[in-house]
């Protein structure tokens, strides 16, 4: 008998063909693809942290003590980190923003003081991302205030076109700017030769009251409650779930009745949880490099001052013109430009989604822009001094911090609102903890600064 013929690979012709396997190489490019994908948000909200209040705040810390306060810029940073995940996991597990699932699910009064609170916030962040911005065209170009804040509402509201329907081009753009603020202070460290001693900062102790109150001070304008909001509505798209949706649970098929991943969808679940895998690597590249800026800052101040606080941000400019040349304090203007342009931006579509999730209710950008700058564009015209409005700004963060954080824990350790992806007692526990922590150091800020 005859062999019967046999195809390639030996197996016979016209028998099943045999399971052809991609090579690993490919398959490992393909995952880091899709994971590439799902990065992009934490960029956008990373530029909340190193916003023009950050700048006033790590200036002072470096001028006053020199490189001591590094330690509490990275746990700060940490804790950042850490919130920014238990918000981008809200919105992968329950395809809702942190504003929807407040609306969703708790009392429609105690929905509309959240609400209220969040327009506070919004509104205070535009105060100071204008206001920075406003400073660096005066610093840069000699443009008076009020029209340089003009100048920057036109600038960012342009920016505003590209989200939401340009929601990578956006993630690119602030991304960019983001890029800018780092390489304008690293060129400043470099120039300074600020890192001699920065190791010893990191080694956590204080000098006294002052100190304390400082490093209080720069915890508790770390954490910013409008991107703890933005955060969970710019991942609700990701593992397949829609961008805007509506409904009882603004999900896929996926879902079960309460918006959380449905177990009886093994595919549902793996692709949530690699979403939030790629949310946490997101996290701390964008987070790690907002943190690394904000210490340059104030190894940048501690170079520079040597022991004088120069008490704004002129003054800053001035100071850093003088000891490292003209240079440098152009890169310091740049950098609270791109600051200042970037953050507002993401100031108002914050404010977009926390009217959006709390009311049911939608406004157009250029109207937001225009409610949101009017205290700016006041404050500016009655002729306040830019850098105690920014403080200003600040208490008003302060007070917005665990409106934000309480309900992002107890709703990230609810089964019923995650299903499957709920937090860890660990977390959840580390979770209550950071709250308190922030809250307490917010709440001594806000007392520091109404008393004087």
């Amino acid at each position: 008998m005859l062999d019967s013929p046999r195809g390639r690979g030996g197996t016979p012709a016209g028998g099943p063909a045999p399971a052809v396997l991609d090579p690993p190489g490919p398959r490992r490019a393909a995952r880091l693809t899709a994971l590439a994908r799902l990065c992009g948000p934490a960029f956008v909200v990373s530029v909340a942290y190193i916003d023009p209040g950050n700048f006033a705040t790590n200036m002072s810390g470096g001028a006053r003590y020199g490189h001591m306060l590094l330690w509490v810029i990275a746990g700060a940073n940490v804790m950042a980190m850490f919130v920014q995940a238990l918000s981008a996991k809200l919105g992968i597990a329950t395809g809702r923003s942190l504003p929807q699932v407040c609306r969703d699910r708790l009392p429609r009064p105690l929905t509309l003081l959240l609400w209220a609170q969040g327009e506070l916030v919004a509104v205070a962040t535009d105060l100071a991302e204008f206001i920075g911005g406003a400073l660096a065209l005066n610093l840069l170009f000699g443009l008076p205030l009020l029209p340089a804040a003009a100048l920057v509402a036109a600038v960012s509201f342009a920016l505003l076109g590209l989200a939401p329907r340009g929601r990578h081009r956006f993630e690119a753009v602030i991304g960019a700017m983001l890029a800018v603020v780092l390489v304008c202070f690293a060129y400043q460290v470099l120039d300074s030769g600020s890192l001699s001693g920065a190791a010893a900062g990191l080694v956590p102790r204080l000098a006294g009251p002052d100190s304390l109150l400082l490093a209080t001070g720069i915890i508790g304008a770390t954490v910013m409650p409008h991107v703890i909001y933005l955060h969970s509505a710019l991942t609700r798209h990701q593992a397949g779930l829609p961008g805007g949706a509506s409904g009882a649970g603004g999900a896929s098929g996926a879902a079960g009745p309460s918006g959380a991943v449905d177990p009886a969808d093994p595919a549902g679940l793996a692709g949530r949880r690699t979403a939030v895998r790629a949310s946490r690597a997101d996290i701390a590249l964008a987070l790690g490099v907002a943190g690394l800026v904000n210490m340059a800052m104030l190894t940048v101040a501690a170079a520079t001052f040597e022991g004088g606080d120069p008490g704004s941000l002129t003054a800053v400019h001035a100071g850093i013109g003088a000891a490292l040349g003209p240079v440098a304090a152009l890169a310091f203007a740049l950098a609270l430009l791109a600051s200042g342009l970037a953050s507002s931006s993401v100031g108002t579509y914050a404010g977009q989604i926390i009217m959006e999730g709390f009311l049911r209710r939608r406004v157009p950008l250029t109207v937001r822009r225009l409610v949101t700058i009017a205290p700016a564009m006041a404050i500016l015209a009655a002729g306040v001094d830019p850098t105690a409005a920014l403080v200003l700004s600040q208490v008003a963060l302060s007070f917005g911090i665990p409106f934000a954080l309480v309900p992002l824990v107890a709703f990230t350790a609810s089964r019923r609102v995650m299903g499957p992806l709920v937090n860890g007692r660990l977390t959840t526990a580390l979770g209550a903890a950071v709250t308190c922590a922030v809250t307490v150091l917010n709440g001594v800020l806000l007392t520091q600064v109404l008393t004087g």
